[in-house]
């Protein structure tokens, strides 16, 4: 294996005849040469770029010690490897000056002599010969490293013998991972990196999808996170590691090749998709389904959770030139992934793509999932800015009154811009919530206007309020609010003669509890929230 050209190397090369000129440590002869270049300016650092070989012939080389010692510092800040001084008749100098060899001792860098009989494009094509040699085996290592990974690729399950061909090649350790972080294969020679230090690094990968990738350090290994997938994320490549020159030139082929396998497992799964998704038509469809078959049903995915609800998501539809409806498919087609990523990440996998409402709708993915998984996480890495209503959890042959429910969520979730959850008492929350604000309070104004404006009215709207929430219990109220039953009785009769408004009325009761509602926050202002 070729490797780069260092100090000692160039000076152990027959021919050159190159010295050094004072005893220079060896962690100062193992720097390596990238390049060689002569300039006799005095100042030359600012054109170099770092690891040259700099020679000069000393042409206007100040003698003076601390002219001297401004002269090498240059160089070496310049990022040189090392300085060599071309001596010979005819030439400023036939040794090296002891200022010059006292200013390269106390910088540190090592000073070199080219003999007269050596030009300096004889060292300079030796330095560029090196480096030459060094790209070509970098090369053909890369080519070595690519033909074994496709190989590896050409077997039935490509994954792990990819990765242990990758590890053998380079000694960098390598895990696939699917897009939720759970390890799928990994190699490595050295011991292995646990996942929970790439953890932060894997989520923020995985949650810009194929979008870029990231590096860290843990544990004084570098880590970098790559993105899988053709059009899709379908996993991810963590390396543990430092690639050379060689390794890094094949990542990217390791990627496509590991993508390109993502991609043939996905396919190779479509069948077990489908019969998942039978499996959830069949449960929904039953509406007298028996306690016992319902759980057996979702035993036979692995879902043994005692009670589950009813997910629904409108996939965003696809959209032609122009902004009009593109064609069923590209919109069907889309619905389909997205239900795919979902099925990975939801325990059962029971998902299913319908059609929407109406013949333009977006088709609609329903789900079942147990009530323990954080459906909201789910739905934020698969189905960002996608309306899904969340239905309420019930016993699992009780899910099609979760799926209803969720089903008309969808509307909610179009308006607030976000998942809607099923709960208890919600209801009013979110119908209120669509409805313009300022008109809801100018509704509420209108109501109880005249109880505003009366005396003690703060205590005659707190009784109202909180006897239409006790259901009109008289008793309830009184004890609710410290007072004799007679206090609330007189107090809303009170109320009812400002208002002109009358309890026994449905239409009457109904608007005084909407304005109640408003004005406790059933919808805030905005800047209220």
């Amino acid at each position: 294996m070729s490797m780069p050209l260092r100090i000692s190397d160039l000076l152990a090369r027959p021919g050159l005849h190159l010295a050094l000129t004072y005893d220079v440590p060896p962690e100062l002869l193992s720097r390596t040469i990238e390049a060689a270049t002569v300039s006799d300016l005095l100042v030359p650092g600012k054109w170099l770029q770092g690891g040259e070989l700099l020679m000069t012939i000393g042409l206007l080389l100040p003698m003076e010690p601390a002219a001297c010692r401004a002269y090498v510092r240059d160089v070496a800040e310049g990022g040189a490897a090392c300085l060599a001084l071309g001596l010979g008749h005819g030439l400023p100098y036939q040794e090296a000056p002891e200022p010059l060899v006292t200013a390269a001792r106390e910088a540190g860098l090592p000073l070199l002599t080219v003999p007269d009989e050596v030009p300096f494009i004889a060292v300079t094509k030796a330095v560029f010969d090196a480096r030459a040699t060094e790209q070509r085996e970098v090369l053909h290592r890369a080519f070595a490293t690519q033909r074994r990974l496709t190989a590896a690729a050409a077997t039935s399950d490509g994954l792990q013998p990819m990765l242990e061909e990758w590890t053998a090649a380079t000694g960098i350790g390598a895990t696939v991972l699917d897009p939720l972080g759970r390890q799928l294969a990994t190699a490595e020679q050295e011991p292995r990196t646990p996942l929970e230090h790439a953890h932060d690094l894997v989520e923020r990968v995985a949650a810009r999808g194929l979008r870029g990738s990231a590096t860290s350090t843990a544990g004084g290994r570098q880590l970098e996170v790559q993105p899988l997938g053709a059009r899709r994320l379908r996993g991810l490549l963590l390396l543990a590691g430092r690639p050379d020159d060689a390794a890094r030139s094949v990542v990217p082929g390791l990627i496509s090749l590991l993508s390109l396998e993502l991609e043939r497992r996905h396919l190779r799964d479509e069948p077990e998709r489908r019969r998942r998704s039978a499996l959830l038509s069949e449960l929904l469809a039953d509406e007298e389904l028996a306690a016992d078959r319902a759980r057996d049903m979702l035993a036979s995915v692995g879902l043994s959770a005692e009670r589950v609800r009813a997910v629904v998501v409108e996939s965003a539809p696809a959209t032609g030139a122009g902004g009009d409806p593109a064609p069923v498919g590209p919109s069907e087609g889309a619905a389909q992934e997205t239900a795919a990523d979902l099925a990975l990440a939801m325990p059962g996998g029971l998902v299913r793509v319908t059609g929407g409402p109406g013949p333009a709708a977006a088709p609609l993915i329903e789900a079942v999932v147990g009530e323990e998984l954080d459906i909201h996480a789910v739905l934020g890495r698969f189905a960002p800015h996608c309306p899904a209503g969340i239905g309420p959890a019930t016993a699992p042959e009780a899910v099609r009154v979760s799926l209803r429910q969720a089903t008309g969520l969808l509307a909610v979730s179009r308006t607030s811009g976000a998942p809607v959850e099923a709960r208890q008492s919600e209801a009013a929350r979110l119908l209120l919530g669509l409805g313009d604000r300022r008109t809801l309070h100018g509704y509420a104004d209108t109501v109880l206007g005249p109880l505003d404006l009366a005396e003690h009215g703060e205590e005659l709207i707190a009784t109202l309020s909180a006897w239409l929430e006790t259901g009109g219990a008289w008793d309830a109220t009184s004890r609710r609010l410290g007072v004799h039953r007679h206090t609330v009785r007189n107090r809303l009769d009170k109320a009812m003669d400002l208002t002109g408004r009358r309890l026994e009325d449905p239409d009457d009761r109904f608007d005084l509890w909407l304005a109640t509602r408003i004005r406790r926050g059933g919808a805030p202002l905005p800047g209220s929230r």
